[in-house]
């Protein structure tokens, strides 16, 4: 499933009203670690399709930077029942985003 694109305005429905796990990743074109993440989500929501995955550019949607204290990017935060789960920030391997998911 391809990423969706968060806004302060489908947060709640794509996000916190979602059924099942969304990892959501908070970045920035100019960051180049969250370039460098960015395909590594990819697989991982590639390898899962019951995963939503959603991106969150926080230079356009800081409202949502700040609402979960998003200091550094990238930052990765694992959502279940609307519900924010496990956190991960900068830059990580496959493996330990899918232990996120965990």
């Amino acid at each position: 499933m391809a990423a969706v694109e968060l806004t302060q305005e489908n947060f709640e429905q794509e996000v916190l009203k979602a059924e099942g796990k969304v990892l959501v990743d908070f970045w920035a074109p100019w960051c180049g670690p969250c370039r460098m993440l960015s395909p590594v989500v990819d697989q991982v929501a590639a390898a899962h399709p019951e995963l939503k995955v959603g991106k969150v550019n926080v230079d356009e949607q800081p409202e949502l930077a700040e609402q979960f204290q998003v200091m550094s990017i990238p930052m990765l935060i694992v959502f279940e029942g609307g519900r924010q789960g496990k956190q991960s920030v900068g830059l990580i391997p496959k493996e330990q985003v899918e232990a996120l998911l965990s």
